[in-house]
């Protein structure tokens, strides 16, 4: 799979969301709200959750790392997409296009991983609530984050370097409007069937495993919940839990439409398969990242109350 000088490319260049320029437009106002959105909603929350001693526990220490990871990967997107609404040729570079999908790609990945090990967390406290403060000491859930961060960057760059090898030639139009793997891989003039190989791995370790121990983890947790004798009891345990099941099914379904399956180049889509692709991908990319703090502060008590006390602390400051 070497690249020779006839084959190298040295740019991309990625259709968008829409050549209509009012349409552009509208694009551009709500994708850079969102991303506004986004920074504030997760940033807040990852100031809530540092400044408020009460909130150091496992749970929203794993909250921290997501709300820091959907800044991550939105970042490393959104301005691309952006940008792209303002030039009239979107182009961008060889290199620059397999930056971006490697941060994208390790950014997915880690997401997965790091949603199992939460589901993890909660089995323990629900399941082991005695014994959760052992089992979850600062030596298993920081391993735990380390390891889901480490997993997503190792795999993010088994599938960029495959990626990098492939040749490109004459087509360097990406049917997307980021560098979205699949969408590249599209491009390659070789058989791509190490990288179907290597993509079916990867999914089968950081998207199924994770979504079975998530499963799992679950089914313990509500049988667990069923013996509890008290409404009020079962009902402050679902609560615990309900954010994160929330964020596991917004994220993996749509991320299973995008990356369940990997499609060698024989097997393309259609135009309109490739346009649904890409809203997916949007929604993925955007709408999740942007519902998660949502998700997590308007479900949760502690975190709801951690906001007032901050601000009411600052404004308290402010006055004296």
């Amino acid at each position: 799979m070497q690249r020779t000088n006839d084959s190298i490319v040295t740019e991309f260049v990625l259709v968008g969301l829409s050549a209509h320029p009012k349409l552009q437009t509208v694009f551009f106002v709500l994708i850079f709200w969102m991303y506004l959105m986004i920074l504030l909603g997760n940033g807040v929350l990852i100031s809530v959750i540092i400044y408020d001693s009460h909130l150091h526990t496992p749970m929203y220490f794993f909250l921290c790392n997501l709300s820091f990871l959907d800044i991550c990967y939105t970042s490393s997107s959104v301005p691309l997409i952006l940008d792209s609404f303002l030039a009239v040729k979107k182009r961008v570079s060889f290199s620059g296009c397999m930056v971006q999908m490697f941060l994208s790609f390790a950014m997915g990945v880690t997401e997965c991983v790091l949603l199992g090990m939460m589901a993890l967390d909660r089995y323990v406290a629900i399941c082991y609530p005695l014994r959760y403060p052992v089992i979850m000491s600062r030596g298993a859930y920081v391993p735990m984050a380390a390891a889901s961060w480490v997993s997503g960057l190792v795999d993010s760059v088994v599938q960029t370097s495959l990626a990098m090898q492939l040749p490109f030639c004459a087509n360097n139009v990406i049917n997307h409007f980021v560098c979205e793997i699949l969408a590249v891989l599209k491009l390659a003039c070789a058989d791509i069937s190490i990288n179907v190989i290597s993509m079916a791995g990867s999914n089968l370790i950081v998207l199924v495993i994770p979504l079975l121990v998530i499963s799992i983890s679950y089914i313990f947790i509500v049988a667990t919940i069923l013996r509890i004798p008290s409404t009020e009891g079962k009902r402050k345990a679902f609560s615990t839990c309900s954010a994160h099941l929330t964020v596991v099914i917004i994220f993996y379904g749509t991320i299973f439409f995008m990356y369940a399956k990997p499609k060698s180049k024989s097997s393309a889509g259609t135009d309109n398969q490739d346009i649904t692709d890409s809203l997916i991908s949007l929604f993925y990319g955007v709408m999740t990242p942007m519902l998660n703090p949502l998700i997590y502060s308007l479900r949760n008590k502690d975190v709801k109350a951690a906001v007032k006390n901050m601000l009411g602390g600052r404004n308290l400051s402010g006055r004296i």
